[in-house]
């Protein structure tokens, strides 16, 4: 591993590291290390680092804030990439209204960037802690608005080195769902269509979604969001509420007692406390429902 991180450092990648905490890369504060850890500073320092990857065979995977991330105490073999600031770039065309946004973008401060621009689109995303790839890769959404709705194309880079753009249409978006998560697709930029407006009425609209969220989602403490995917038409949150879960703890993880969906690290959470609440609601949930609990977040475990 140190001859690869080497050659990564020779070529200037970005920041490389050997047993990274993920840790300190994951909304959880959740994690083992990572065997190889890269943080491109360009989608070329990307190209290069997975090519050196790829050639060495090592296991990989690409993550943004680690928002809708659960890694295992053990950490992850292989290599991880993040698309994190150092891939953050935003041009936004003010005559069309055209934004290009770089992966490693923050959501929340592109909402409010282009909100105070006075440029509707991402009302909705004010209160999500992702990046734009991760977005784009999950097809985020809150409020009734999804990254689908608001996206011109994609510009994704495959495993085999492919750097190809991708419109709206053949994203095969659907519930939190994209083509990318089949294809190991990474998203390196996304443009956006956004429409002009009352800068005044725009800011209010986000400033009341993420009003909502304070209110309502427990953001003080680490955690990675709504764990479950909604069993439409059931609400995961409602069903674990009424199932009497609110509260319930296994070691340092718990059951938000603001909201059912989050489970939050109380200060020393491990994965596997939060593993143990996961079987634990999805037991109770179906004894009582006779209804299937499936993770949003996405769950990895160390194989080697």
């Amino acid at each position: 591993m140190k001859e690869v991180l080497q050659r990564l450092k020779d070529e200037q990648v970005g920041y490389v590291a050997e047993d990274e905490p993920l840790s300190k890369h994951t909304t959880w504060k959740i994690g083992g290390p990572a065997d190889l850890f890269i943080e491109p500073d360009s989608v070329e320092g990307l190209v290069t680092a997975l090519e050196e990857i790829k050639e060495q065979k090592l296991p990989w995977r690409a993550i943004g804030r680690g928002s809708n991330l659960l890694v295992d105490d053990k950490g992850i073999e292989g290599a991880v990439i993040k698309l994190g600031n150092r891939l953050s770039g935003m041009e936004l065309e003010e005559e069309t209204g055209i934004l290009t946004v770089d992966a490693g973008y923050s959501l929340i401060k592109l909402a409010t960037i282009i909100s105070k621009k006075g440029f509707s689109g991402f009302e909705f995303a004010g209160g999500i802690p992702g990046t734009i790839g991760g977005a784009v890769f999950m097809n985020a959404g809150a409020h009734g608005t999804e990254i689908a709705d608001v996206l011109v194309k994609a510009r994704v880079l495959y495993p085999d080195g492919r750097l190809e753009w991708i419109d709206t249409e053949n994203m095969g978006f659907s519930y939190r769902t994209s083509r990318l998560q089949k294809e190991k697709g990474i998203c390196v930029q996304a443009v956006f269509q956004l429409k002009e407006g009352i800068k005044e009425d725009i800011v209010a609209e986000m400033q009341k979604h993420k009003s909502y969220r304070r209110e309502t989602q427990p953001w003080n403490l680490p955690c990675a969001g709504s764990v479950f995917r909604n069993p439409l038409p059931h609400h995961a949150g409602q069903l674990v509420e009424s199932s009497g879960l609110k509260g319930y703890v296994h070691g340092g993880a718990q059951i938000s007692e603001l909201h059912g969906n989050f489970i939050v690290n109380t200060g020393e959470a491990k994965a596997e406390d939060v593993l143990a609440i996961v079987e634990h609601v999805k037991h109770t949930v179906w004894e009582k429902y006779q209804v299937v609990m499936n993770t949003e977040v996405e769950i990895v475990k160390r194989r080697g």
